[in-house]
């Protein structure tokens, strides 16, 4: 599929079926769904919504693990002009219940079971003004509940003035109708809904493919959550933009992985440098198992050069790259390039996107020269909208000159590489001296024996705060606490020197692969 980028996802969607027709495009435990079959179950779940009375900007949320559902009732909402509104499958029932009430959503699509929680059953347990029905994903034959399945066989059968006034709700759809609301974590209060628009996001992600190269003929292995921009926006979204086929996994599992790229051929795997750093050190690791795994994506502040060169050398993965992204900005806002050292991409998170500025700023509001640390900013057609009925938090987000202020502590090289230090909420200082956890995990990740590394502030009555490492090591290592520490003397400034370190065989994760540091902070 070529030619211009599609005005919305309703746009993208008649345009792929038409396109692709009978290849498949997703792939889930052993179920294959063509192009054709989705456009056929989208726009019959579209009827069965404009039947209910869902209309051009309502809102829709999805509380489920990575499936071909998902996908279906996601661009179902928006074919109509509805909007998704995501919900992380980590949550509880009385936080899901505050996303779906803040957001103001009238239909939930909520799974039934996952990770021994009835899902459906908690929510509907909940009373949830606006609430009008929860439907069910992968419900039991037994169950009396509204399932997605019937939605689909309804509005497959719809009359058709139905289809009519379906067709007109899609037709009516633009590229400057919101498309999403993703929540922030809500870490320091309750949490943001990040408004962004059907052009947004396939432009940013049209450009996002184009750089990785991904094509028709490659297999996406989705192991980030479709409810996280990594999941749905850089997942599938971009495959759909050019025709790949997707494989959603709802739990990350190494064997599971390894058998999934051995099996079905598996040619594209996104994933954080957890993700890789399991599979690498994972005894069933057999490199030619996994051959046919070519590009990848990777990101975070701390990846260790050596992790960039064993992802080329000893998985084989001939195109890795690095980028950067929040929320605030569609998931999106730097990439590195095909043909970058592994230097570069190790260390930085690689240049802006075309038509997006970045820069760094010190507190006084200035603009940084190159090499010089301050607040990353950024300023193009990919900062939200806003935040979901909240001003004040976008006027505090969003500065006078359309600068959106990440919070996140970085420096620009002098070729436009941004590389990120930390967040500015996880620095803690330390007698006096700022202390940026990522930059003292990427000093251990040198150590041999250390494979995974996570560093918080730990009180400490004489130096305000000290650190502390959680430390996974390398199998068979033998490392200890002091030796470490002694290391640690050898190779970094005495204020960054661990004070405790604690080793543990995982590091607590969140379902997007990122380290939980809260948790670790009550395993002091």
């Amino acid at each position: 599929m070529s030619g211009s980028i599609p005005t919305s996802t309703a746009e993208l969607l008649d345009n792929a079926a038409t396109h692709f027709g009978d290849k498949p495009f997703i792939v889930d435990n052993g179920r294959s769904m063509s192009f054709s079959d989705l456009s056929a179950d989208v726009t019959a779940l579209a009827c069965s919504l404009v039947a209910k009375g869902f209309r051009r900007g309502d809102r829709a949320a999805i509380w489920a693990p990575n499936c071909a559902e998902w996908i279906v009732a996601a661009l179902a909402i928006q074919y109509v002009g509805g909007t998704l509104v995501t919900v992380n499958t980590r949550y509880k029932a009385s936080e899901a219940r505050d996303i779906i009430s803040d957001s103001g959503s009238s239909v939930a699509f909520v799974v039934d079971e996952f990770l021994g929680v009835d899902y459906a059953q908690s929510l509907a347990a909940l009373s949830i003004d606006g609430l009008e029905h929860i439907v069910t994903i992968k419900a039991p034959k037994s169950s009396d509940r509204d399932g997605i399945s019937e939605w689909i066989a309804d509005g497959a059968a719809a009359d058709d003035e139905l289809r009519r006034q379906c067709a007109t709700q899609r037709k009516s759809v633009d590229a400057g109708d919101v498309s999403d609301i993703l929540f922030t974590s809500g870490t320091t209060g309750r949490a943001k809904g990040v408004v962004t628009t059907h052009g947004q996001n396939l432009k940013a992600f049209t450009t996002f493919a184009d750089i990785l190269g991904l094509n028709a003929n490659d297999r996406y292995l989705i192991i980030n959550p479709f409810f996280h921009s990594f999941g749905y926006k850089a997942g599938w979204l971009a495959a759909l933009l050019k025709g790949a086929t997707v494989y959603p996994m709802a739990v990350f599992d190494v064997p599971a992985v390894l058998d999934a790229i051995k099996t079905q051929a598996i040619t594209v795997m996104p994933g954080p440098p957890t993700l890789f750093q399991s599979i690498l050190i994972h005894p069933e690791l057999e490199p030619a198992d996994i051959a046919t795994l070519k590009k990848a994506t990777t990101g975070a502040a701390v990846i260790p050069t050596q992790l960039i060169v064993d992802m080329r050398h000893t998985l084989g993965i001939d195109t890795v790259i690095t980028a950067y992204g929040l929320s605030e900005t569609c998931g999106l806002v730097t990439m590195c390039r095909q043909g970058d050292s592994p230097d570069v991409i190790a260390h930085t998170s690689g240049r802006a996107i075309p038509e997006v500025e970045v820069a760094i700023m010190d507190t006084d509001g200035r603009i940084c020269d190159a090499g010089e640390p301050g607040e990353i900013v950024v300023r193009g057609y990919n900062v939200m909208t806003g935040y979901f009925n909240n001003p004040e938090a976008t006027a505090d987000t969003i500065d006078e000159n359309g600068w959106l202020h990440t919070g996140d502590i970085g420096t620009l090289d002098i070729d436009g590489n941004i590389r990120i230090t930390d967040r500015l909420k996880d620095m803690f200082i330390s007698g006096g001296f700022n202390c940026y956890p990522a930059e003292i995990e990427n000093q251990l990740l040198q150590h041999a024996d250390v494979a995974q590394v996570a560093v918080i502030g730990m009180p400490d009555e004489r130096m305000g705060e000290v650190c502390a490492a959680f430390v996974v090591p390398t199998p068979n290592s033998g490392i200890s606490d002091a030796s470490l520490i002694a290391w640690s003397r050898e190779h970094m400034a005495n204020y960054k020197v661990p004070r405790r370190v604690i080793f543990t065989d995982t590091l607590p994760l969140n379902a997007s692969g990122k380290v939980l540091k809260t948790t670790l902070r009550t395993m002091l």
